[in-house]
């Protein structure tokens, strides 16, 4: 597995910055070579990508979402391998810094030699830098959901349908160094301890 990890401060309330990262049918918008995010239910997407050329298909399930602190998620089924978490740390009423960390599983040759080259590194950073520019020239957010996914909550099974491939976990999320819980159970590394 491959690890990037990328932070950005953006001239946005916590909330604002959040809010815009939980609609992940939006992610077009900012991300390079991110085609569409279809939203199946609150936990589970289906996110179809082109890379270098190469058309990807899977599915995310979100393991770990708590309103202004963080989205953790990992793939669960079709072509990609992933895991990660974003954090949203106030920096003050206005600003807000945000912290993505980030495994992936590069496949098949191009994949392997882009990440041998530093690719990945360069897409998240831009990215971050795109999500900077959209968030903050429009001001607000286009949405949010403000509902809470505990660790707990994403032991199920993925969603049925959706894009053949192996389905199952690919293990537990990065946590973001420097990385500090305020939830009820307190838990400062990954897996929080309401994780059973």
């Amino acid at each position: 597995m491959s690890t990037v990890e990328k932070t950005i401060d953006v001239d946005v309330p916590v909330r604002s910055a959040y809010d815009q990262w939980t609609q992940f049918e939006e992610f077009p918008r900012f991300m390079e070579g991110v085609e569409e995010v279809r939203q199946v239910d609150d936990r589970h997407c289906h996110w179809r990508t082109k890379v270098a050329g190469v058309r990807r298909e899977f599915d995310t399930e979100i393991v770990d979402q708590l309103p202004d602190e963080r989205v953790a998620w990992r793939t669960v089924g079709g072509e990609v391998r992933q895991k990660g978490v974003v954090t949203f740390q106030p920096l003050d009423e206005s600003h807000t810094r945000v912290r993505l960390a980030m495994e992936v599983e590069p496949e098949g040759v191009v994949e392997k030699t882009g990440d041998a080259l530093g690719i990945l590194d360069l897409r998240v950073k831009g990215d971050l830098k795109r999500f900077k520019g959209f968030i903050e020239e429009r001001g607000r957010a286009t949405g949010g959901w403000r509902g809470r996914v505990s660790p707990s909550d994403a032991a199920g099974p993925a969603p049925t349908g959706g894009t053949p491939g192996t389905t199952g976990s690919t293990g537990s999320v990065p946590t973001v160094p420097g990385q500090v819980d305020r939830s009820a159970h307190g838990a400062g590394t990954w897996p929080p301890a309401d994780r059973s």
